[in-house]
C-alpha cells in the first residue's frame, strides 16, 4: 500500500516502544483530538482513533479479515506468502478470525452448533475449583507473581479441559500460544516466525492425535463435539476443526490472562475501587456486580489494543482514496477511551452502564469465544478478591513489566502480596 491519496497527516505509531507499551493512553488520546486519523508509513495502513470510525468500519462489510477470497495476490500488489511462516498461514486461512463469507458463515455456524453458551456456563462450578485449588497456597509464602502464579494458568485450564486435552499432554500449551501470537504484531524476527512454525506444527500434530481418538471413542468434550457437529450434511474437515482448537486456546488465552492482569493492576492504583469490589465478593449474588467490572475493566485497559481491517472494495475513508488489499488499523484501546463515547474515559467506574466498549469487537467477526473470556475473568477476580482481601502491589512505582507487544499487549510479570 502507498499513502492513499488524500490529505491525511502521516504518522508512526510508536507500537515498539516501551514507554509506549507501558502506558499508551497520554499519546492515543492526543492523537484522537488532533489527528484522529493518519497514515502511518512504517505500518503502511490508515490508523482510526476514535470510537465512531471504528465501529463503523467494523459493521461494514467493504472491509474483511481477508481479501484472498477475491483477489489474487497479484492482484492486490501483494508480496508472496514468507515461505518460512508456511504453516502458521495455512493455519490462518483456516480459521474464523481470518475468513470471510461464505467461509465464516460456515465456519461460525457449525463452530457455533458445539461451542454454545450452555457449555459455557456449565463450565462454572469447574472454574471455581480450579480458582480455589490455586489460591490455596498463594500468597502465603511472601510476594509472588499475578501473572505466572494465578492469572496464567486458569485459562490454559480451562480451554484444556473444555477441549478434552488430557493433564498429561497440557504442559506445551500456553508456550505454543505464546509463539503463535507473536506473529500477529507488526514486525516479527525471523526467530519468532520459527517458533511459531514449530508451535503450529506440535499442536497441529496433538489435536490430530486427540481427533481421531474422539472419532473412534467419543467424550464429553469440545473435541467430540465439533467432530460431531452438522449443519444440513456439512461437517468441518479435519483441518478446520485443528484450526479452530488452536485459535480458541490463542484467543481465548491472551485476552483472559492480559484482562485479568491489566485489570488487577488498575484497580490496585486505586484501591478504593478494589476495596469496594472485596466488599461484595462475599455476598451471594455477587456475581453480577463483578461481570459489569470486568466490562468497565476490559474497556480501561485494552488487553488487545490494536485490529485490522482489509479494504475489499474501492472507497473513500475520512477523505483518503483506499483500494482493495489497502489496510486499516482500528486502535480499540484508543475508541474505549473517546470521550464523545464514554463520559469521563481515563476514569475507572466499575458501575458503568452502559459500557459500549470494543474489546471483543462488533459485525460478523464479534468474538465467539467472548462469553467465555468474560465468566473466567469474573470468577477469577471474584476468588481473588475473596481469597486475598488484602492483596497489594509489591512496588506501587513500578509495579509490572510489560511483554514488549503492542498488538497483544499485556504484564509480563505482577508482582503482589498479601497485607
Amino acid at each position: 500500500m502507498s499513502a492513499p491519496t488524500s490529505s491525511l497527516p502521516s504518522f508512526s505509531l510508536p507500537v515498539a516502544d516501551a514507554a509506549f507499551v507501558r502506558d499508551p493512553y497520554p499519546l492515543l488520546s492526543r492523537l484522537r483530538a488532533e489527528q484522529p486519523v493518519f497514515f502511518d508509513p512504517g505500518m503502511n495502513r490508515v490508523v482510526l482513533t476514535r470510537h465512531a470510525d471504528i465501529s463503523a468500519v467494523l459493521r461494514d462489510r467493504r472491509f474483511g479479515r481477508s481479501a484472498l477470497h477475491r483477489f489474487s495476490r497479484d492482484e492486490l500488489g501483494w508480496p508472496l506468502p514468507d515461505p518460512r511462516q508456511a504453516n502458521f498461514d495455512a493455519f490462518n486461512s483456516n480459521h474464523l478470525l481470518d475468513s470471510e463469507p461464505p467461509k465464516h458463515t460456515r465456519l461460525r455456524s457449525l463452530v457455533g452448533l458445539a461451542f454454545t453458551p450452555r457449555r459455557v456456563e456449565a463450565l462454572t462450578e469447574r472454574i471455581e475449583a480450579i480458582l480455589e485449588a490455586q489460591l490455596r497456597d498463594l500468597g502465603r509464602a511472601g510476594p509472588f507473581d499475578l501473572v505466572e502464579g494465578y492469572a496464567e494458568p486458569l485459562p490454559v485450564t480451562v480451554i484444556a479441559e473444555l477441549l478434552g486435552v488430557p493433564q498429561q499432554r497440557r504442559d506445551r500449551l500456553r508456550p505454543w500460544s505464546a509463539a503463535i501470537v507473536k506473529l500477529y504484531e507488526p514486525a516479527p524476527t525471523p526467530a519468532d516466525q520459527d517458533e511459531a512454525e514449530r508451535a503450529v506444527l506440535d499442536f497441529s500434530a496433538l489435536l490430530r492425535e486427540l481427533v481421531a481418538q474422539r472419532r473412534a471413542a467419543p467424550q464429553d468434550d469440545l473435541i467430540t463435539a465439533l467432530v460431531q457437529a452438522e449443519e444440513n450434511g456439512d461437517r468441518l474437515t479435519e483441518q478446520e476443526l485443528i484450526d479452530t482448537c488452536i485459535l480458541l486456546l490463542n484467543a481465548g488465552h491472551e485476552a483472559s490472562v492480559n484482562g485479568l492482569t491489566a485489570g488487577v493492576l488498575a484497580l490496585q492504583r486505586d484501591r478504593r475501587h478494589w476495596e469496594a469490589l472485596v466488599a461484595q465478593a462475599h455476598a451471594p449474588d455477587s456475581l453480577p456486580v463483578f461481570r459489569r467490572a470486568i466490562e468497565e475493566l476490559l474497556r480501561f485497559d485494552t488487553p488487545l489494543p490494536m485490529f485490522e481491517r482489509i479494504v475489499l472494495e474501492p472507497l473513500t475513508l475520512r477523505g483518503a482514496e483506499l483500494r482493495p488489499g489497502d489496510r486499516v488499523s482500528l486502535l480499540y484501546a484508543s475508541g474505549n477511551r473517546d470521550p464523545e463515547r464514554f463520559e469521563a474515559p481515563d476514569e475507572l467506574r466499575l458501575d458503568r452502564d452502559p459500557n459500549p466498549h470494543l474489546t471483543f469487537g462488533l459485525g460478523i467477526h464479534y468474538c465467539l469465544g467472548a462469553p467465555l473470556a468474560r465468566l473466567e475473568l469474573a470468577l477469577s477476580l471474584r476468588a481473588l478478591c475473596r481469597a486475598l482481601p488484602d492483596l497489594r502491589l509489591v512496588n506501587p512505582q513500578e509495579p509490572g513489566q510489560y511483554t514488549g507487544g503492542f498488538v497483544i499487549r499485556g504484564l509480563a510479570r505482577l508482582d503482589v502480596q498479601a497485607g
